[in-house]
């Protein structure tokens, strides 16, 4: 389906660690196959993103193969005490990764306390120039240590090493369902984990929508933050959208 306010680009990067929270547990650490949905969303918010919009990542390419690597890491062990110590782990990054992604945005439709900022082109063309530049902050692939890059790209262009190849990936990490970005009808105040299973056709992988997941665990209760003049410039003054002393609002 081909969304007004949809977006193309590619990422990359020499490492990757898209954590399965299953390997967590005393330490370890060992990446899914592919990138997750909410990596792909942390990544497209680092590229652009207000409060105003929620992205939705649309379909995702993988062009290299996927390749692991295993790398020892010690990490700090605080105590009260005062004697820190330290553990060796093993993390499992996958290596050498280059994804097409396509995604959209839509209203943050239980954000009316943003309704003045709800702009198309604005939002639209700010992030077809943030892609350009490589996106406003930092762009990581899973974790911190993980740098990426972003470029422009024309999605299914070009040879990708999975074209002829199809991979059923099992049930997977999807993403976090915060309460700002529940439907607008819904009163539900709570962190929500989804999961869902992927596949990869061709080298493509469809996601579907947060909405249409079936497996689904409530993490904890959690407040919806709220944004007035006071913590949100622009707010006010430019409800059809415009620049603020030379920054875009």
């Amino acid at each position: 389906m081909k969304w007004k306010n949809q977006v193309e680009f590619e990422v990359f990067g020499n490492y990757a660690l898209f954590t399965d929270p299953l390997t967590r547990v005393g330490g370890e650490k060992c990446s899914y196959p592919i990138p997750t949905y909410q990596a792909l969303k942390g990544i497209l918010e680092s590229i652009y993103w207000k409060p105003t919009i929620i992205w939705y990542i649309d379909e995702l390419r993988v062009m290299n193969p996927i390749h692991s690597y295993t790398h020892g890491i010690r990490t700090l062990k605080y105590h009260s005490s005062g004697k820190d110590s330290s553990d060796l782990f093993n993390y499992t990054y996958l290596r050498d990764v280059r994804y097409q992604v396509r995604a959209h945005f839509e209203w943050n439709e239980r954000r009316t306390d943003l309704i003045n900022d709800r702009n198309e082109n604005k939002h639209f063309l700010i992030t077809q120039r943030m892609i350009k530049k490589g996106g406003r902050r930092d762009i990581f692939l899973g974790t911190r240590e993980c740098q990426g890059y972003v470029t422009e790209c024309k999605f299914g262009e070009g040879k990708g090493y999975y074209d002829d190849v199809s991979i059923p990936f099992g049930i997977m990490f999807h993403g976090f369902t915060y309460p700002d970005e529940i439907d607008a009808n819904s009163d539900s105040d709570y962190l929500e984990v989804r999961f869902w299973n992927a596949v990869m056709r061709n080298g493509y992988i469809k996601f579907i929508r947060p909405n249409e997941c079936t497996i689904t665990r409530v993490i904890r209760k959690m407040e919806i933050k709220k944004f007035d003049i006071n913590n949100f410039s622009g707010l006010n003054e430019f409800s059809e959208g415009g620049e603020l002393n030379g920054v875009d609002v």
